[in-house]
């Protein structure tokens, strides 16, 4: 069970270092937010050596997706020609 902690934690690790470059190059507050949750949830799910963590980081990410905070990259119909 420890490993599958350790490899969810290395994914969750591994995004929040994408979303750290992604804030870097777009100064977006939400990938920031985003990135900080995942990097939390990861590292303590090392820390503790249990899941909970990662479960609550995922519902926390996909809670502040729904409200909006994650950026909008899709185009407009008009903006696609």
């Amino acid at each position: 069970m420890q490993i599958i902690v350790y490899f969810f934690a290395a994914a969750f690790a591994f995004m929040a270092v994408a979303l750290m470059l992604t804030y870097q190059r777009t100064h977006d507050y939400g990938v920031l937010v985003l990135g900080v949750a995942y990097g939390v949830s990861a590292a303590l799910a090392v820390a503790l050596t249990h899941w909970w963590p990662l479960a609550a980081g995922f519902a926390l990410v996909w809670i502040l997706r729904l409200l909006g905070v994650d950026p909008d990259v899709r185009r407009k119909k008009d903006e696609q020609s």
